[in-house]
């Protein structure tokens, strides 16, 4: 992990040096600069990402697909989503609201006495290893995904804005960051929450984050792979989570369906699923989408900002019949 987190760091610094400085300087932002170092890291991570995405998992997508591409225009509208959270926008936008204000709070509330979990720390020569402890992190993290996740089918009023991203009927490895912008905010105060209770240190949360939204881009992928029985039990396979995303599958909350609020909510590890009695191991290979996208042609949104207009008024319409 050293010798990867050099290379980053000198990525960073020369990406921050040859660009984002120069451009700071050039319209009277000089003071952010330290802020825009922290934007840079973002920028690197969301690169390597999308090139992992474009050289690996798009050919493997015409290769071995579930279903043809028909709708690009949907898949376009998907990719803005991508750009918009993995080359650190949407990120930086949360630093200067709610991640700087949190951080400084619970800095506060440690000036005060008030105690960090570090996991790190529960067994010393054990997990104070980097691998260990970071994947020690990453399964907190991926089980506080879940809860949120199952969440977010459980109340009516989050599968509101939740439903943006299962309204997608031509998923590919675009789709993971179709989401509403407020779902987002959401989201991400939880996380930013638990990582600093838990005491997560600022390189191994861009870490956690990069590597589970790389593993997500490959879970909504269009592909037709079956993994071992045995490796679907440890970790999250596109078929398995394209169940989670089958329109037969039954999301929104109230709707009678083969399973209640739907199915398969693990983020990374299905052994949650597994624990809680969530998984299901049929289907992974029929069309995705919202049942009264079908059934009553209910309108989600073509555009980007269709889509987010729409998602607000499910939130505060009070109509509370299936999924309106």
């Amino acid at each position: 992990m050293d010798w990867f987190s050099n290379i980053f760091a000198a990525v960073q610094q020369w990406l921050f040096e040859g660009l984002v400085q120069p451009l700071a300087f050039a319209v009277g932002a000089g003071n952010l600069l330290e802020d825009g170092y922290t934007a840079t890291g973002w920028l690197v991570v969301g690169l390597l990402q999308i090139v992992v995405m474009v050289l690996v998992i798009g050919p493997a997508q015409r290769l071995w697909p579930v279903e043809p591409v028909t709708d690009r225009h949907a898949i376009r509208v998907d990719v803005i989503y991508t750009l918009l959270h993995r080359l650190g926008v949407f990120k930086l936008a949360m630093f200067f609201t709610f991640d700087e204000w949190a951080t400084q709070f619970f800095g506060m509330l440690r000036a005060q006495g008030m105690p960090t979990l570090q996991i790190d720390q529960v067994w010393p020569g054990v997990t104070d290893v980097a691998w260990v402890s970071f994947l020690l992190y990453l399964l907190v993290f991926d089980a506080v995904g879940y809860w949120v996740h199952r969440s977010q089918h459980r109340f009516h009023w989050w599968w509101q804005l939740h439903s943006v991203h299962h309204s997608q009927r031509q998923m590919t490895m675009w789709t993971d960051n179709r989401n509403h912008l407020l779902d987002s905010v959401i989201v991400d105060m939880v996380f930013v929450t638990v990582a600093l209770l838990v005491g997560v240190g600022p390189s191994q949360f861009v870490a956690l984050v990069a590597i589970s939204q790389l593993f997500e881009s490959l879970q909504h992928a269009n592909l037709r792979w079956r993994w071992p029985n045995w490796v679907e039990r440890l970790a999250v396979s596109p078929r398995f989570h394209r169940r989670h995303h089958e329109v037969t599958l039954g999301h929104e909350p109230g709707v009678t369906a083969q399973q209640p609020y739907g199915a398969n909510f693990g983020i990374l590890f299905s052994c949650w699923d597994i624990l809680f009695k969530s998984a299901d191991w049929k289907g992974g290979l029929k069309p995705t989408g919202i049942q009264d996208q079908i059934e009553e042609g209910r309108d989600y949104g073509r555009g980007f900002w269709a889509q987010q207009w729409l998602g607000l008024v499910r939130l505060f319409r009070r109509d509370h019949k299936t999924s309106a």
